[in-house]
């Protein structure tokens, strides 16, 4: 469990530059402007597939299971859990391939309901919304995701750091 600075927004970009290695692909579930945003900056840092969107109806539901096609050895998966621009929420958990890392942008519905932590690689929220003060953002990180960044990563933006120093 990691307490970071820069809300989800910077979370957008933490993600693909610790997790998105090079050779490999992150599928992202395009569901509104939260994923739209966290898309367009995972492609600053490598090869991104939207594995699933409801654009063309607006972003007034969530895709189903079948309309998502998800990349094989996908580096990980991307959802937003809650769209309260378009007021969707997820209230299942897309399938996704076995061995395939689920994280969640979970920054509109953290703590609302009961959350079965061990099928996510990760969760992260900016805490503004239902946890404390703008800025604030919680990381939820599998320990095997960690250490997973190129060495190129500066060391503030490595979960790796953090989670040796306790976030301290």
């Amino acid at each position: 469990i990691l307490f970071l600075q820069g809300g989800a927004t910077l979370q957008f970009s933490m993600v693909p530059l610790n997790l998105l290695t090079e050779g490999r692909t992150a599928d992202y579930i395009m569901t509104g402007t939260w994923a739209d945003k966290a898309v367009k900056e995972a492609r600053r840092v490598g090869s991104v597939h939207e594995t699933g969107s409801t654009a063309d109806t607006n972003f007034n539901r969530i895709p189903t299971d079948a309309e998502l096609a998800f990349t094989p050895g996908a580096a990980y998966v991307h959802m937003t859990s809650n769209n309260t621009i378009f007021g969707t929420q997820w209230h299942h958990l897309p399938d996704v391939p076995e061995g395939v890392p689920l994280v969640n942008d979970a920054s509109s519905d953290i703590f609302c309901r009961p959350v079965d932590i061990q099928r996510y690689g990760m969760i992260y929220g900016g805490a503004q919304k239902n946890l404390s003060i703008a800025g604030l953002t919680l990381v939820v990180v599998r320990e095997d995701l960690l250490g997973k960044a190129p060495a190129s990563t500066p060391v503030y933006l490595n979960y790796a750091t953090h989670a040796k120093e306790r976030s301290l």
